[in-house]
């Protein structure tokens, strides 16, 4: 059973020490209880105390890494059923899923698109995680083959054993061991065998069954054996199959406090339309998935999958923010323009990246305004020309120009005039109203 926070209270040093981050030991246990932070970052905690937390402190859904290294992908560690509550916290892994009885060189095409399918979107990379290898040709050697070439092609990428031969994934688990894959999966008729092979080699292992129902009393089975780190398959195949069985799943973890449910899940949703496979990947992305498995990752799906994963699990209560600084585009010398904008990252990539298409080399100001727009940023107070020109000031940019221009978004052109008074000497100079309009305005100017 949960614990209150005033029940952890009572367990923790009352040191106040801060080590944890947080001001006082009743604010850590007061988030350790809403699932915000994990015991371990109180470094003081006795191993009573451990013992009597570890449990209840845990998050209603395990978490653990998909594959090792730099890229390895966190899954789980969920803790609200709807992202307005707090927040999504790791999203799911994007997998492609490659049959083992392909060619060579089709197997090693496949896993060089995983390995470089990463994009730069708003500051975050942004990535196909892993690959699946299926067991299709019933031939346990030539799908080991498959799995060694598939793991170096794509040395990064998570590997994921699509295999319900316990032998063939045996065997394929010992060459990418080192890789930490999941075997997936185990169902009722070779769940101790599987069981045993993951424990054995301390990777995870997918739980298949028919339904929440089955599910739960199949992963009961396998914890059983000896295997910690469970993902869960339902069966869920259809869009409607997979929002009720991972709604279901999910409420049950959550609300229920159900443990034999409290398992990331991994939804297959192959399809041969393309476009079709890309809308039933959608829904399950957006329906609390963990891993999605593809048939294929052509750029545009690509594209629309990583944005729709990334605006699901960004914070909604703290907007997408850059670094306060002058950040210089191209090669800038003393004579090239000056801007100014906000640190919202979605206004900075649009602005920097039309700053950029102009070949014009300039400098743009980028403004702490706790994340905001410019528009709303001036209606907040926090964009205003008391605030822009200390900003100048304090920057140092005037030691890197020999002009003593600024340009200023034309959305905020009141603010010309008042930003002249306090920037004296300065000139003031107002820009387009949109950012697709930089590239000629910047040309006009050279």
């Amino acid at each position: 059973m949960a614990l209150t926070g005033i029940q952890i209270f009572k367990l923790l040093p009352k040191t106040n020490c801060k080590k944890c981050g947080f001001p006082t030991c009743l604010a850590f246990a007061m988030k350790l209880a809403q699932g915000g932070v994990e015991l371990s970052a109180c470094p003081d905690v006795s191993e009573e105390a451990k013992k009597t937390l570890g449990e209840a402190s845990a998050p209603p859904i395990r978490s653990f890494e998909l594959g090792t290294g730099e890229k390895a992908v966190k899954l789980g560690g969920e803790t609200v059923l709807f992202r307005h509550e707090k927040k999504f916290i790791n999203p799911c892994a994007l997998a492609l899923n490659v049959k083992d009885s392909l060619s060579d060189g089709e197997l090693a095409e496949k896993a060089s698109e995983v390995a470089s399918s990463e994009i730069d979107r708003v500051g975050q990379k942004l990535r196909v995680d892993a690959i699946s290898v299926e067991y299709a040709s019933g031939d346990a050697a030539r799908y080991e083959a498959a799995v060694r070439l598939v793991a170096e092609k794509a040395p990064e990428a998570a590997i994921i054993l699509n295999c319900k031969d316990v032998a063939a994934a045996e065997a394929a688990v010992k060459a990418v061991a080192e890789r930490k894959p999941l075997i997936y999966g185990a169902d009722d008729g070779n769940a101790e065998a599987m069981a045993a092979v993951a424990k054995a080699h301390g990777v995870p292992l997918v739980a298949c069954a028919q339904g929440p129902e089955a599910l739960s009393v199949l992963t009961e089975k396998i914890k059983g054996l000896g295997v910690e780190d469970i993902v869960l398959d339902s069966g869920a195949k259809t869009a409607r199959e997979i929002i009720e069985h991972n709604t279901q799943i999910r409420r049950s973890a959550l609300k229920k406090n159900f443990k034999p449910l409290g398992y990331p899940v991994i939804n297959s949703v192959l399809r041969d339309d393309p476009l079709f496979e890309a809308s039933i990947a959608s829904v399950a992305i957006a329906k609390y998935a963990s891993i999605v498995i593809l048939g294929s990752i052509e750029k545009w799906k690509n594209l629309a999958l990583f944005t729709l994963r990334q605006n699901l699990y960004t914070d909604p209560q703290v907007p997408m923010q850059v670094e306060q600084k002058i950040y210089e585009i191209g090669e800038p010398g003393p004579d090239s323009p000056l801007m100014i904008t906000t640190n919202f990252s979605l206004t900075y990539f649009i602005v920097s990246g039309e700053i950029e298409n102009s070949r014009v080399p300039a400098r743009l100001a980028v403004m702490d305004c706790e994340g905001l727009s410019v528009l709303t940023a001036w209606a907040a107070g926090k964009f205003t020309a008391a605030k822009i020109a200390q900003f100048i000031k304090e920057s140092g940019v005037e030691n890197q120009i020999s002009h003593k221009e600024l340009i200023l978004p034309g959305q905020v052109a009141i603010l010309s005039g008042a930003l002249e008074d306090k920037l004296e000497g300065w000139k003031i100079t107002v820009g387009p109203r949109e950012a697709n309009a930089i590239p000629t305005f910047l040309k006009n100017r050279a």
